[in-house]
This record gives C-alpha cells, structure tokens and sequence, in this order.
C-alpha cells in the first residue's frame, strides 16, 4: 500500500507503521523480512510520529459533462486545430455509469483519411472493473482493467508515441497497463497520428464528426480533459491528477469556450478534491538496513506493530466477545433501514465506506446506544465502535453528496462519542487501557471527522456549530472542539492516562495530591487554511476555566503512541487570571539547532524559552561587541596587516550570521522568505568557519615557515573564506533545492540530511584547526620553556610548572574562539538538554 493507506491499515488495527528497528532487533527483523520474500524498501512510521497526517487535497472548481444514458444524438467536440501527433498524452477525469455493461467511447478523433485515427474506449467486465482499450490508425490494444466500477470521480491518462508504438494507460495516478507495438513505424503505418482531425467527446464517429451509434456511446460525467504533443512521465501525470495544468507541449486545455456541446447534453459545475503535491516517507531499505526516503504515494511493504500489551489485551477482548453490540445493530437494520448495511461494517476489513452506508450504520448504532440496548459496552465492543468512528474520519467527501446528509452525519458522530463516554462505560476503556490509552482518542478522531465538513462551509454559511449533550465542535477559521468537564473526566481519572497528576502544596504546609482534571472545556483547538492544516504560524487563544481553582497549564498533545498526553511542547502562558487562562504557542529557533544533526524529540516550553533567551542574550552581546569592534577597525586605522584583513572578514560574517538567526523565527510565517534566510544563513555561517580557518593557517604560517608571497596569501584567503561557502551552498541548492528547508525553523533540513552540507565542513575544519591550536601549543611551550630557563634558572620547580600550565592554558583559552573549536561540543547537542545549553552560552558568545 502507499504510506497513508498502510498506516491507515494499521490503525484500523489499533498497531503502529513498523518504527525504526533496534540494534538488538535487526537479526529477528530481518529473519523476518525473508520469510516474506520482502526485498527493497519497506516503509516506516515517520520519526515525528506524524501518523495521522492526511494526504493534502485542495479544491478545483470545473465544468462537467453529463452524460446521461446511452444515445445517438448526444455529443461534444472539441473546437481546436490539432497538428500531426508523433507523440501524445490525454488525460481527464472521469465518472463511469456502472449501469450498463456495454462498450462506450470516451473520445474518438477522426480525419478524412482514416476515421479511427485516435480512440479510447472501455467497458464494465463481470468482475466491476472498468476496462480500457486504445485505438491508434485502427490498431486496437486489448482490453485492460484500469480501476473499479464503483461510481465514484477517477483519473486516467493514455499516452502514444510512433517510435515503437509505446502505449500506456494510467488510472488514479498508477500505471495500469503498457506495452509496445501499436501502430509502430513501418510501412503500413504512418510516422504519426495525422492533424487536422475532429475530436469527439462521448461518441464513435463512423463518419467524420458524426454518424454516431447509442450501444457505442459513453454514460456518465467528463471533466478536465487535456491533450498533450508528448508523452507525459508518471511524475507529471501525477502532478496533473494534482489538478496542475503542464502548459509545455498543450495542445488542448479544458475550456468551456473551446467545445461545441450539443443541447441535450448537461453542462454543470463542481468542485474536485485533488491530491496534494508528493510528500516523502521514511523507508527502511531491506539488506542494507539504512534509512531513505520515497514517494508516499508508491506503494510499497509495510510491517504493523504492538506492544505484547496491547497485543494480549486485544486479543483477549476479541475472545471474550459475546458480539452483543453488533447483533443488535444488525437487528435494528433489518427492521428499520432500506439499503442494506454491509456485513462487515463492524470489521476493519470495509473498504467502500461512503456517505450513506457511513449515515445509515451511524444512525443504527446511535439509536442502540441511546435506547440502551447495550447496558454496559464490552471491550469488543468499545473497540468495533472505535473502528467504525476511525473508518468514518477517513472517508472520502465525493461530488454530489448530499450536504444535509454529511451535517446530520457530523450530528451522529458527536452523538456516538457522547454515548461511549458515558460512566457505565469507564471500566471498559480501564480494561482496554493499553490498545486504547484512554477517551483522547476520542478527541482525536472527533479532531479529524471535523475536516470532512468543509464542504459545508460556504462564503454565506462561514461557520458550523455541532452539538450533543456537553460534547461538541465549532469551525472557522480555526476550529475548536469541547468536551464536557464530566465526559472526559470518568474516562482520563479511570484509564489509567497521566494527564496532570502532581503534588500541589496544601494550606497546611504539607503535600495535596491533585488528580487527574479538566479545567476547560476546549479541547482540541487547530488553525485551517485551504484545505490545509499544517500552517507555520503562532496562535494566541483565550481558555476559558471550568472551575477559578487552576494551578497550572497543560495543553493537549494527541500522540499515535500514547493515545493522547498532556504535553506544553511549544507553547506557553502569557497571562493567567481567575477565569481564564491565556496562552501562545510557536516553535521557537536557539542557537543549538546549528549543528543538530538528528530531529529533536520535544523539549518543554520552560527548556525552549531558556534556549531562546540564551540565543538572543549571547548572540546580542556578540553583535553589539563584533560591530563596535568591526567599527575601530575602520575608525582607528589599525595598521593593514593580514591579521586585521581576516578579522574584518570573520567579525562580519559572524555578526551578519548572528543577526539573522536572531530573526529567523520572523521568517517562518512565509515559504519563500524562509528560504532565503536559510540559504543566507548556510552562507554567513559557512564563511564564518572558512575564515575560521583561515584564522588557522595564518597562525600556521607564524609557526611553520611557509614559503609564499603575503599578496599571494591573501589572495588564496580570500578564496577559503567566501569562495568555499559560495561553492558548498551553490551545489547544495542545485542538488537538495525541493529538500533545503526544515519543517519546523528556518535553517537545514535535518531529515533530508542537508544539514550535513553545513555539518560536514564545520567537522573538517575544527579537525584542521584542533591540529593547529596543538602545534601551536606544542612550540609556546617549548619556547616558555626555554625562556624560563634563560630568565629564571634559579626558580623554585613549583614555580617552573605554573609557567608551563599558564603558557599551556593562555594560547588554548585565546584560540579556542578564534579558531571555533568551541563548536566541537555541538554534535553532542542530541544527547542532553545540558550539551545545548553549554553550546549555546559558548558559541553565542563567541
């Protein structure tokens, strides 16, 4: 499966997508992969845990043609001159009439001299497969499935070229079929399809541009057509499946303007859902055990995993079912509801969830738990309505569903969550504690169901407040979602979740234990903007309490492992009163991220404000002091010397590199912005180490004699300080453009492994200037020495070893800065919370 389907299959299972396996893990891991036969990538869950990040889809408004019923008369062409085609691609997106079997002609192109000049037609085989056959100059491909007949909007694209007779069929975005020898060149055959033609859509011609037959003609809706003089690789397809339209090589754009529609055909308007642009995922390369990235759209192997927990506990409750739930939702359906509910809607293995099974299961099951029919659920059970709410908060929104249909949808919902919160049931989620680690699944799954209601959202209609009980959700611009103080309450105190548990000092001096407590009933709170939830901006929002007795902040985290934690990652109180508490949460940059080269796990919002303070005191004093010493050297005319020269050059690449880390944070709000900071502080920081090193073999030449000219020196200098960085961060950019960035600051990516472009050299020069800063050591001391002995042959021994320590320790604690050996402690950063503050208070102040 791809990334998203395989950590959905997982899920629905209550397992993780496999993570990165131990050391002591790999000879087991990998007897396990063989006994699959599985070679290759496999993929992994991500290492931010971004388990439930869902494929990015963006609206794309378009006209359609409908198609209605098989007729002679209805009919659409294409008003555009079309040139000789020795190459060709066609694409649309397509909505087959499942209800007639028959062959149907999508689009046939004619010219005078041969009618079946360039055709593409399909039928629905016994199985429910839509299958597709390529005509080129009368040349028929055999017939081939491409994708289900289940009613619902697909994409394809044909592709042809003359040298060979290459041909391809694509379905939603995957090759479907391909071979050679259509109508290659030969001498039968022309060098191209021929110009000048009449396209059709939604019939065959039999003459040109007419002489249709209704049991030859297409049923259904058309859309987005484009016609392309090459052929198309599969990452463009893809990127035209992402609604982007390729203008290089168009022949024919979809336009309402360019067809001729016959009047009985139905032109109407509707809004596509497209795929987002190709995300990477992890993968974990079998053999080799080394870690990559690919597409997360490939579709690859893939491993779940439990805990023994949560393995057994599973296991157990699917044992001790007594399916009571199920029977009588089962029941109740065939009483009450005309379509009938799929036998396995209570089994993770449904794979057509759409809008009316998804209101007609919904509804069933709302009215079992709300008449009690079902005292008490069992842990089965908890665990088959959970499925099922799962299921649901990954459905698909197609064109044409019904909008009250999804609203009274989104009113079951809150209504099921409500009903399984209840108190008879918090001995239930006690008992299932470790597959489901407490009801802040619940919000998580209520968090999701809510991005399925955008469709809802109008320029009228701006904002929806659903509500059940004390449970309920309110969209805008940033949706917000409420639990009740009681729903959660029973549920997070039970389950055995450490949400705030700490000892408060009581009035009487000695120890209160405060337990688990809600003190607002905000829950989850997410900014949205066009379809996308993953926006860099800060937030400041306003809880309001439940009780005026709150000792302290904890915002809610939700977790694929932990189920949901209570967590202040990011965030932090800006202003704290009686009846409510306000907050401001953003990632914030430090200094320590320079040289981290693994993704941090979460540091607490007190760690990330003193990291940050760190930052901008140390880099403050360092600027001011690198400017006004940047200063007297221009003022004071310092004698020219090489010296001087590489200072300069090192005081402003540090101090420009310093400034803008300061600022950085400002720069995340837009992409392009970002990127140029990062791009900019590769750069300054990179010529800060060159001239670093340069500072290294000046001292070198002092020590060792070097036998070059000082214009020549200063010539090569030059070249090491700024034409290095110049060099590494081109070819960076040129080879890692898409892949520069990080997610979450504006520096390196460090999942990519860019960061390394910076790490890398950094790491040769501390090596080539640790063995300078020796050497140097090494002859101060041997002439300390030998001056000590000329001046002081009479001095005590004591005394004699002070004058060695200090001639020892003097060039060390001068050069270290100098020579940025101070930043060796960087790599350790990773390690402990302790490294990045000593990293930070000496290479901020350096």
């Amino acid at each position: 499966l791809d990334w998203w389907q395989a950590g959905r299959f997982c899920e629905q299972r209550f397992a993780q997508l496999l993570s990165e396996p131990q050391d002591s893990e790999q000879g087991s891991f990998s007897q396990l992969l063989q006994s699959h036969h599985i070679r290759g990538s496999v993929w992994l869950k991500e290492r931010d845990s971004v388990l439930h990040k869902t494929k990015r889809r963006r609206g794309h408004t378009v006209p359609v043609l409908v198609f209605r019923d098989k007729t002679d008369t209805k009919y659409v062409k294409v008003l555009s001159d079309f040139p000789a085609l020795p190459a060709v691609t066609a694409c649309a997106h397509l909505q087959w009439d499942t209800r007639t079997q028959e062959i149907a002609t999508i689009f046939s192109y004619a010219v005078p001299a041969f009618i079946n000049e360039f055709q593409l037609r399909g039928f629905v085989d016994e199985e429910g497969f839509v299958r597709f056959a390529l005509i080129v100059h009368g040349h028929h491909s055999p017939y081939l499935p491409v994708f289900r007949a289940d009613g619902q909007w697909h994409h394809f694209c044909v592709t042809w070229q003359q040298e060979n007779g290459s041909w391809a069929i694509y379905a939603d975005g995957k090759r479907r079929a391909s071979a050679s020898g259509l109508c290659s060149v030969g001498p039968s055959a022309p060098q191209a399809i021929f110009g000048q033609g009449t396209f059709i859509i939604g019939q065959d011609q039999d003459s040109l541009g007419g002489t249709f037959r209704a049991k030859e003609s297409f049923s259904g809706n058309i859309t987005d057509l484009h016609i392309w003089q090459r052929v198309l690789s599969t990452e463009q397809i893809e990127k035209v499946r992402s609604c982007w339209v390729l203008e290089q090589d168009l022949v024919f754009g979809w336009s309402p303007n360019a067809l001729e529609v016959e009047s009985t055909v139905q032109a109407v308007t509707t809004q596509l859902l497209c795929p987002g642009p190709v995300e990477e995922c992890r993968v974990l390369e079998v053999g080799s055990s080394g870690f990559s990235y690919a597409s997360c759209l490939q579709t690859l192997p893939f491993i779940c995993g439990y805990s023994k927990d949560a393995y057994w506990q599973l296991k157990r409750a699917q044992l001790e079912s007594s399916h009571s739930l199920a029977s009588c939702v089962n029941t109740l359906a065939v009483r009450t509801v005309v379509s009938p509910i799929p036998d396995s809607v209570f089994t993770s293995d449904l794979q057509d969830m759409n809008l009316s099974v998804a209101l007609n299961v919904l509804d069933i099951l709302a009215t079992v738990l709300r008449e009690k029919e079902v005292p008490v659920l069992e842990p089965s059970d908890l665990l088959a309505v959970l499925q099922l709410l799962q299921q649901v908060s990954h459905m698909e929104i197609q064109e044409g569903d019904e909008l009250e249909m999804l609203e009274q949808l989104g009113q079951y919902y809150m209504e099921i969550t409500e009903l399984i919160l209840e108190e008879q049931n918090s001995g239930t989620w006690s008992s299932i504690s470790q597959v489901i680690r407490g009801p802040m699944a619940v919000v998580e799954l209520c968090d999701r169901m809510v991005s399925l209601l955008v469709p809802l959202l109008t320029p009228e209609r701006t904002k929806i407040t659903i509500q059940h009980g004390n449970i309920g959700l309110h969209r805008v611009t940033v949706k917000n979602m409420w639990f009740g103080y009681s729903s959660l309450q029973r549920g997070l105190s039970s389950s055995g979740t450490s949400a705030v548990s700490q000892d408060m000092p009581a009035s009487g001096g000695g120890q209160k234990y405060v337990g688990t407590a809600v003190g607002t009933a905000v829950i989850s709170s997410t900014l949205l903007s066009d379809y996308q939830e993953e926006i860099s901006a800060s937030v400041r929002y306003r809880l309001q309490h439940r009780n005026f007795h709150v000792f302290s902040l904890f915002l809610l985290h939700v977790s694929p492992d932990a189920g949901g934690m209570w967590s202040t990652a990011g965030c932090s109180v800006v202003m704290s009163l009686p009846d409510s508490t306000a907050c401001f949460c953003n990632h914030t940059t430090n200094f320590a991220i320079l040289l981290q080269v693994y993704e941090q796990e979460q540091r607490t919002t007190k760690e990330e404000f003193t990291l940050q303070t760190l930052t901008f005191i140390g880099c403050g004093v360092s600027f001011c002091a690198l400017i006004v010493t940047f200063i007297l050297f221009l003022v004071v005319r310092v004698p020219k010397s090489e010296r001087t020269t590489v200072h300069k050059n090192l005081i402003f690449a540090l101090a420009a590199g310093e400034a803008l880390l300061m600022f950085s944070e400002l720069a995340k709000t837009n992409q392009v912005l970002c990127f140029m900071v990062t791009a900019f502080l590769h750069l300054f920081f990179m010529a800060a180490f060159s001239w670093m090193l340069v500072e290294g073999l000046l001292l070198w030449s002092k020590v060792v004699a070097v036998n070059m000219s000082e214009d020549r020196r200063m010539k090569f200098y030059y070249v090491t300080g700024w034409g290095l960085p110049v060099l590494v961060v081109g070819v960076t950019l040129a080879t890692s453009f898409n892949k520069y960035v990080s997610g979450n600051h504006c520096w390196l990516n460090v999942q990519t492994n860019v960061i390394w472009a910076f790490v890398g050299p950094v790491l040769f020069i501390l090596a080539v200037n640790t063995f300078v800063l020796l050497r140097v050591v090494m002859v101060t001391v041997a002439s300390a020495r030998r001056r000590s002995k000329m001046l002081t042959s009479n001095s005590s021994l004591e005394s004699q070893i002070g004058t060695q320590i200090w001639a020892t320790a003097k060039p060390i604690l001068v050069l270290l800065p100098v020579l940025g050996l101070t930043w060796v402690c960087g790599v350790l950063v990773h390690l402990s919370i302790v490294w990045a503050y000593v990293f930070i208070v000496l290479n901020s102040l350096q």
